[in-house]
């Protein structure tokens, strides 16, 4: 809890380990439709009556599924907190996930899917997913597969919910005009028949590191080539992970970035070209992603596998280093500008065992960053000769073999 009486607004986010990574191997999609639902209708609301009662007073209220993690966060006038966590309370102990609105959500769902499946940059970024973590849960797309969202039934939902959705699973983390004591009382009283149980929280077995370059084409009718390219990365527990983020910055975390430089300003090859280390709870990885021009594809993949060699094979320049540290520690402060992003700092933190003076020395530790630590992270986490490829384009211009 972050006490903030100033404003009149209480955020909350309520962070469940029940994400995709836990969906049924042979049934992607659960854990998303499960997150979706659990707003349509509990034993006392109906989806209307839900909704209405947000609206009435201007609050906010959402439930979301992610790759490790589901979330419920909702925003609402400190006077109408009661209300707030009726409705959370509700949501979290007595859904239904009614049949009817069940029918209703599947289409959204394939619709969105199939909107996805016409963005060349989503199209290209899922098939990366699946060469590099191969059968891990990883490389299923969180929302599922045409395939797969049909055949979800409302059984599949309430066992999931039975098994993932447990306060033993749970953080909460909570900012605004709010007193903790108070607020601890307010929840033993709805809370308190929130039982225990479930399944255990079992890790995945990691993936494997790719043993040589794989490549995925896919064939559209497309004037710009949707390129990701990449392997697998850290996880965000890895005592590397401060140096990796500023040498990934110097890489291409940023417009100034050396990827940016060379592919975009000097080559004028793409507009939008990066890299990032997405680092998850159980696994992680490392992507360059760029849209270029059919006719030099092959050259941007070229250009920035170039990079990576060099960031690999020298030593940044003292200036560039400084640069990047400043700026790392200089943006930091906007992700606490606003309270929801406090709210969902602090359940991060929790979620990664960071610390709660975590805040106060991420500047140190990025400033703790030398130019021998960029190199020796880039050499030990980037592997330009192991990789995968996932191309979307036009494959005859791009000179890509379908």
């Amino acid at each position: 809890v972050a006490e903030r009486p100033a404003v009149p607004i209480v955020a909350a986010t309520l962070t469940l380990q029940a994400g995709a990574v836990f969906d049924p191997p042979a049934k992607p999609g659960v854990a998303n439709l499960t997150a979706i639902m659990l707003s349509q209708g509990t034993t006392t609301r109906t989806a209307p009556q839900i909704s209405e009662a947000i609206e009435f007073v201007g609050g906010s209220l959402r439930v979301e599924s992610g790759t490790d993690t589901a979330r419920l966060s909702f925003s609402f006038l400190s006077k109408d907190l009661d209300l707030a966590l009726d409705l959370m309370a509700d949501l979290l102990i007595h859904p239904t996930f009614p049949s009817v609105e069940l029918a209703k959500k599947i289409p959204e769902v394939l619709a969105s899917i199939k909107r996805n499946q016409e963005d060349p940059g989503t199209v290209s970024y899922e098939a990366f997913m699946a060469l590099v973590y191969g059968s891990h849960p990883y490389g299923r797309p969180t929302e599922g597969t045409e395939a797969s969202v049909p055949t979800i039934t409302r059984d599949d939902l309430v066992a999931f919910y039975q098994a993932y959705y447990r306060p033993t699973r749970a953080i909460l983390a909570v900012v605004g005009d709010v007193r903790m004591t108070d607020l601890k009382q307010r929840l033993a009283a709805r809370l308190g028949g929130w039982t225990p149980g479930g399944s255990p929280v079992v890790a995945p077995a990691p993936p494997a590191p790719l043993a040589k370059q794989v490549t995925k084409t896919i064939q559209r009718e497309v004037t710009q080539a949707a390129i990701t390219c990449g392997h697998l990365g850290i996880t965000r527990d890895n005592p590397d992970y401060y140096a990796v983020s500023v040498m990934n910055y110097l890489l291409g975390g940023g417009m100034s970035s050396r990827l940016s430089q060379t592919i975009r300003e000097e080559k004028g090859w793409a507009y939008d070209v990066g890299s990032a280390f997405r680092s998850g709870k159980y696994a992680g990885d490392f992507s360059v992603t760029m849209q270029t021009k059919n006719a030099v594809a092959r050259d941007a993949v070229a250009a920035a596998l170039a990079e990576i060699r060099r960031i690999r094979d020298q030593p940044v320049a003292d200036q560039e280093l400084a640069d990047a540290k400043a700026y790392l520690t200089g943006s930091f402060p906007l992700r606490l500008d606003t309270s929801a992003k406090v709210v969902g700092v602090l359940s991060f933190i929790e979620q990664h065992n960071l610390g709660l003076d975590y805040v106060e020395r991420y500047p140190a530790l990025i400033t703790a960053v030398t130019a021998a630590d960029v190199q020796r992270v880039a050499q030990t986490y980037l592997h330009p000769d192991t990789y995968a490829l996932a191309v979307v384009a036009d494959l005859t211009k791009a000179k890509f073999t379908p």
